[in-house]
């Protein structure tokens, strides 16, 4: 099994940053060598070739604002079906921006096919429209490690899942 950590965010806007914060602090840690984290900050497109090369695990940790109390950290799993109708109009893929629904559109218009993805999210500190901020709020701030030490769970939890089928069709 190959995993893919994926930190997102614009460290130009406070909280947003909280995906490259965490993929930095994972980058510090002692993964095992089927798992690949890298912080694509803002970079659309480079997303979209990394998904090309065919993940059985995505995981995207990102800013994700769902109303909740800032600090708290979601896990959310799509149903990867969903995925099958994002529509190829509009695919384009601003290289200097991240829009993931835009990214996965393209790694489906391109040919890519997805086979788990999570999500590993914080909620942001909303900013004013036009404001800029450097630097994540004391919650955020405080749920990096935590967000890391989640994610660092799932990469074991699924990698043992992964070997136990492996030795199950072995047995077999």
């Amino acid at each position: 099994m190959r995993i893919l950590i994926a930190g997102i965010g614009n460290i130009f806007l406070g909280d947003d940053a909280f995906g490259s914060e965490v993929a930095r602090r994972l980058l510090t840690r002692q993964l095992p060598e089927e798992v690949r984290v890298v912080d694509f900050g803002i970079r659309g497109l480079d997303l979209v070739y990394a998904l090309l090369d065919g993940y059985e695990l995505t995981i995207f940790v990102d800013a994700t604002p769902r109303g909740g109390t800032v600090g708290t950290i979601y896990i959310i799993e799509p149903e990867v079906s969903e995925f099958d109708n994002l529509s190829a109009n509009n695919t384009v893929v601003e290289p200097h921006g991240m829009n993931p629904m835009k990214v996965l559109a393209m790694v489906k218009a391109m040919g890519g096919e997805f086979k788990r993805i999570l999500l590993v999210g914080c909620e942001p500190e909303p900013l004013a429209e036009d404001e800029e901020k450097m630097g994540l709020s004391e919650p955020v701030t405080l749920a990096v490690e935590e967000a890391a030490d989640i994610i660092e769970s799932l990469v074991k939890k699924n990698l043992e899942e992964s070997r136990q089928q492996c030795d199950k069709v072995e047995i077999n």
